[in-house]
């Protein structure tokens, strides 16, 4: 019998738990001595509430280099709502068992009080990009996500950085600030890990009742009819545009934030119709409920 057959096959052990690190004096000590060999280090920086998505960006680091950090931290500054800071889900004990099945050695948790102490004034602003999309609608969002990236990326030290493509807007701002700040990390992106019904992967998922989840479907579905609308020769943005808001609107629980076509580079709107050089997003914000989702597709044009 093969120990696949075998119902009382021992189940492997788990691996070592990461050391967990809260300065950025321990994390960096931590990056020089692996250097010192002449390894590289990959990092990931997280929320905490750890899921699959944050798995494949591991697995993604894991893959391109010697060592992989992970920080989880909170980052009050990017948030415009108290009420929604104070309900992020938190699951400490939970990320750090995912981590150390993921082969991550160290994760940086720095708290709040060591990112920001007291006199804390530095605000790192990434610039035009960020006045459109999710920078109009979350006033100050963009500044604390370049701050807080800054920081961790200072801290580390990483070779390079992974990120998730579900926040394209991010990516293409964390990209820029690397840019122009000279930091001299690598950053990837990592393509949208979903569920099987397509809703992205996100740690806000948690806050939707069984009733809402179901209804959380129609934002995949709208950006898929954009995407079928497309292949079948429909080339007007402001048509593409109707075909993705009637889906949601067909929701009773969802309301629309934002839906747009944009350009993947500056995130820019696009009107008129696409040709075959358009490089274009389909990007939206839902509400469903209480709870702010997220998404975009790459359009094939």
């Amino acid at each position: 019998m093969t120990e696949r057959d075998d119902p009382v096959a021992p189940t492997p052990p788990r691996a070592s738990m990461p050391l967990v690190v809260v300065t950025p004096e321990a994390i960096r000590r931590w990056t020089i001595e692996r250097r010192r060999a002449g390894h590289t280090i990959g990092f990931v920086p997280t929320m905490g509430a750890l899921h699959a998505g944050h798995l494949a960006l591991i697995r993604e680091a894991v893959s391109r280099a010697d060592h992989v950090a992970v920080s989880i931290f909170v980052n009050p500054l990017q948030f415009d709502q108290g009420a929604d800071l104070a309900d992020y889900p938190r699951t400490f004990d939970d990320d750090l068992m995912m981590c150390a099945d993921a082969g991550v050695e160290v994760v940086y948790a720095p708290p709040t009080s060591v990112m920001y102490p007291d006199g804390f004034q530095t605000r790192v602003e990434p610039g035009g990009l960020t006045t459109r999309l999710e920078g109009a609608s979350r006033e100050g969002h963009f500044t604390g996500v370049a701050t807080v990236v800054t920081k961790l990326l200072a801290a580390v030290g990483p070779d390079l950085a992974v990120f998730g493509d579900k926040d394209a807007q991010q990516l293409a701002v964390v990209r820029r600030v690397v840019a122009d700040l000279d930091l001299g990390v690598e950053i990837i992106g990592h393509r949208t890990v979903r569920d099987d019904d397509g809703l992205a992967l996100s740690s806000r998922n948690r806050r939707l009742d069984p009733q809402e989840r179901i209804a959380a479907r129609c934002l995949p579905e709208a950006l898929d009819a954009v995407r079928s609308a497309l292949a079948a020769g429909q080339r007007s943005v402001e048509r593409l545009i109707e075909v993705a808001v009637d889906r949601i609107e067909a929701e009773p629980l969802a309301r629309i934030d934002y839906l747009q076509l944009v350009d993947s580079d500056e995130f820019n709107a696009l009107y008129g119709d696409l040709d075959e050089s358009s490089s274009a997003l389909a990007v939206a914000a839902i509400w469903i409920g209480e709870t702010r989702l997220i998404d975009n597709l790459a359009l094939e044009t």
